[in-house]
């Protein structure tokens, strides 16, 4: 198997094993099992989901983390492979809701030094799959609103709070703020994307993967939806039918559904979300997705 950079050269061969995880929120522990299981099983491919950093004692040890922390120990893990002849995995991470944009930089700065692909603006290929990357989610009752957007139009759930309110760590436009959406970022994506895999942050509305522990919460007398993912990222899969998307976010709907997996058409959908101690790491073959599994480690 290949992976690549649209545009670029291919970076190495590797076998078909992928590993995705998501919504680490900066916990040394869950990152050091991930880190054992890539240095056993040596995967192909890793797939980070978003909310990857500390939570908000914010934005300022955000850079901090990344470099002394992700970065070098990445590298570190790639040269220990290399050392004992194995193939170097090819990392692939969007950001998520809760990681500030202000740390994008030091994430820009990890892939130059090789430690990962950020997928932000980017796509990415595992053998004859392009893998498309999108952080943004649709509003959270949550103040940072640096990877919020508007997901259809500008309706706002009952207890969440506008892109244009709450706070970003880095300046954005207003036009933006006020009229981009998940829907139109979607919709500008090109070409067949029936062997493509999609690394979203949000899961998609009304599904098994984005239901919240929201019962019988109620907003001046009205009951706040359960499904809290994209309706649009919902359309998307729907109508553009990828090979498989992956989606982390709401921390609790699999154990709240009882699934991490559902299935929109022909489109396999996979979470990694989890609200335990443990990591969920999923594995997966893109050309045998049926024998996907997920484990706490």
């Amino acid at each position: 198997m290949i992976v690549l950079v649209k545009g670029g050269p291919a970076l190495a061969r590797y076998n078909s094993l992928c590993f995705f995880v998501s919504d680490r929120h900066g916990r040394r522990d869950r990152y050091e099992a991930l880190f054992e299981a890539i240095s056993d099983e040596e995967p192909g491919a890793v797939f980070l989901g978003g909310d990857l950093l500390p939570p908000m004692g914010g934005i300022d040890g955000s850079e901090a983390f990344v470099e002394d922390f992700l970065r070098a120990r990445f590298l570190d893990l790639w040269q220990e492979i290399k050392g004992r002849g194995g193939a170097r995995p090819q990392c692939m991470l969007i950001l998520g809701n809760d990681d500030p944009r202000s740390s994008e930089a030091a994430f820009m700065a990890g892939e130059e030094a090789g430690a990962w692909l950020y997928l932000h603006k980017k796509i990415g290929r595992v053998g004859d799959h392009p893998v498309h990357g999108y952080p943004f989610v649709p509003p959270t009752p949550f103040g940072l609103k640096d990877w919020e957007r508007y997901d259809v139009s500008r309706f706002v759930d009952p207890g969440c709070v506008s892109p244009e309110e709450g706070y970003r760590s880095v300046a954005t436009d207003v036009e933006s703020m006020r009229y981009r959406t998940i829907l139109r970022d979607l919709n500008a994506i090109e070409g067949d994307l029936h062997s493509a895999i999609m690394l979203f942050h949000s899961p998609p509305y009304k599904s098994l993967l984005d239901r919240a522990g929201l019962d019988g919460v109620m907003v001046e007398h009205v009951p706040v939806d359960v499904h809290v993912g994209s309706i649009a990222i919902q359309r998307f899969i729907e109508e553009r039918q990828p090979l498989l998307t992956l989606h982390g976010h709401i921390h609790e709907s699999a154990r709240l559904k009882g699934a991490w997996r559902d299935k929109i058409g022909e489109t396999h959908c996979f979470s990694a979300a989890h609200d335990g101690p443990e990591l969920a790491l999923v594995r997966f073959d893109p050309d045998d997705l049926d024998s996907a599994t997920r484990k706490l480690i």
